[in-house]
C-alpha cells in the first residue's frame, strides 16, 4: 500500500483559511456582486435604462456618454 496522507475535514478548513482570496481578504465592493446597495441610479432614455453608479458627481458623464451612444 501506497503511504497516502489522509485528508481530514480540518484540513480543509485550515487551507481554505490560509487561502489568500478568502472573504476576510476580499474587499466588500467584491463580495456584493451584482448589489445595488450604496449606489446612485441614474435613469436614461426615459427611465427605460438603469444605471446605477457609486459615485454621485460621475452622473453627468454617464449621461453624456449614454447621449454619445446613440
Amino acid at each position: 500500500m501506497k503511504n497516502v496522507r489522509h485528508i481530514t475535514a480540518n484540513d480543509v478548513v485550515d487551507n481554505r483559511m490560509a487561502m489568500s482570496n478568502h472573504q476576510a481578504n476580499v474587499p466588500k465592493s467584491k463580495l456584493s456582486s451584482g448589489s445595488v446597495a450604496d449606489k446612485y441610479p441614474v435613469l436614461l432614455d426615459d427611465g427605460k435604462t438603469i444605471v446605477f453608479i457609486t459615485d454621485k458627481s460621475r452622473e453627468r458623464e454617464i449621461r453624456l456618454r449614454y447621449a454619445l451612444r446613440r
